[in-house]
């Protein structure tokens, strides 16, 4: 490999090796070596590995929100993004193996409290996606009107809860069922609509 390296390949390659063995136990000569370079080169792109670690996380977190957000961009009404964004948004870790692992080893990287959340900025872009399709679906009439300070928030959390639950504490198959249930829930509601 070149000395010089394009970020995204220095990402990807960390991406893996973090995933691997978790930000404690990789050290920089690992990533290196991945990247067939030496370690003095690879701080030509990083700080240190608490730099790296952290600027990967957040390209892969990037990469991420990129593929749910061009997957939304292609459906036109709030209802089809709505879905779309919900299905693409899990769907994600199940091809990514790297981050899903990563998240296994570092569930802080996705925690459920905003107000410890490293990655803060990413997270309330995903907030702004969800809000912009509820503003949106109110606008079509297709949702009902909603708190708009919360609700946005609300699914989001409950979005994190699922991932938390589906791909870092277990890999129980039957959590897909309670995912399809869960978007069920909150699209259709609980009570029998009247006519």
């Amino acid at each position: 490999m070149k000395p010089k390296e394009s970020i995204d390949t220095i990402h990807l390659a960390a991406l893996r090796v973090f995933s691997q063995y978790g930000f404690k136990k990789t050290t920089l000569d690992d990533i290196a070596a991945e990247l067939g370079m030496t370690k003095g080169n690879l701080y030509l792109y990083s700080k240190n590995k608490r730099d790296l670690y952290e600027n990967t996380v957040r390209s892969a977190m990037l990469r991420w929100q990129t593929r749910v957000g061009e997957a939304i961009a292609a459906e036109t009404d709030a209802r089809s993004r709505f879905s779309v964004m919900c299905r693409k948004a899990v769907d994600y870790l199940s091809e990514d193996d790297d981050l899903r692992r990563l998240l296994i080893r570092d569930p802080d990287i996705f925690p459920m409290f905003p107000e410890n959340d490293p990655y803060a900025d990413i997270n309330g872009a995903s907030v702004g996606m969800i809000r912009q399709i509820l503003e949106q679906g109110m606008a079509e009439k297709t949702f009902r009107e909603i708190d708009m300070e919360t609700v946005p928030e609300i699914i989001f959390s409950v979005y994190k809860m699922i991932i938390i639950r589906m791909y870092i504490l277990t890999g129980d198959p039957s959590l897909q069922k309670r995912f399809d249930q869960t978007i069920e829930l909150i699209t259709q509601g609980l009570f029998v609509q009247s006519a």
